[in-house]
């Protein structure tokens, strides 16, 4: 899975982690609200990723074009405090790793993958009554399942924007990049809060 710089990559993820939930559980607001707490974030959506895997990279190093993969996601997030959050998420591909060497297409299977760490609500800012606008960002963890029943746990930095209706019916779009895989990606999708 990881090479020498693989323990350090882990020691830096869990020192954010450790990091962020020290400043989430710092700014939380202590004082009572009238409102009806939202605790919980159920959604759907879809995510493109733009992986270049270790494996792949031999082979891909030469003139390269990586095709994005479609995927289906399952994302929710608990909401513990005012500005801390726990998202799960598990990401299942609708098709194969592409990439486009040399005029030609090579083809290779995708992983599923399910993640999950902390993230901190970075920012809002209301338009009307009761919708809004948020950021959140933070580290994550995923775990691939990759051929033969082998688990590669790969450490992930991801934000995303959250548009809010009437405090309960939100719409995303966000953007991670995963260390251990050397991937970027893209995902959007629509929810609602409970």
């Amino acid at each position: 899975m990881y090479r020498s710089t693989g323990n350090f990559r882990v020691k830096a993820f869990f020192a954010i982690v450790s990091l962020l939930l020290s400043i989430g559980v710092i700014a939380q607001d202590t004082t009572a609200s009238k409102k009806k707490k939202q605790l919980f974030e159920m959604s759907f959506g879809q995510s493109k990723l733009f992986i270049s895997t270790a494996r792949e990279q031999t082979i891909l190093d030469s003139a390269r074009i990586v095709v994005p993969t479609n995927a289906i996601l399952l994302f929710a997030e608990f909401r513990p405090g005012k500005r801390l959050r726990v998202p799960v998420f598990f990401s299942l591909a609708t098709g194969p790793k592409q990439f486009i060497v040399n005029g030609t297409l090579v083809s290779e299977r995708a992983s599923p993958t399910f993640g999950t760490g902390i993230e901190c609500k970075v920012f809002r800012r209301n338009f009307g009554s009761n919708s809004g606008i948020e950021f959140e960002v933070g580290p994550l963890a995923s775990f691939l399942f990759n051929k033969g029943g082998q688990i590669q746990v790969a450490p992930v930095i991801a934000g995303r924007f959250r548009f809010i209706k009437r405090e309960d019916f939100i719409m995303y779009l966000g953007s991670s990049y995963s260390f251990g895989i050397n991937a970027v990606g893209i995902f959007y999708g629509t929810g609602y809060v409970f």
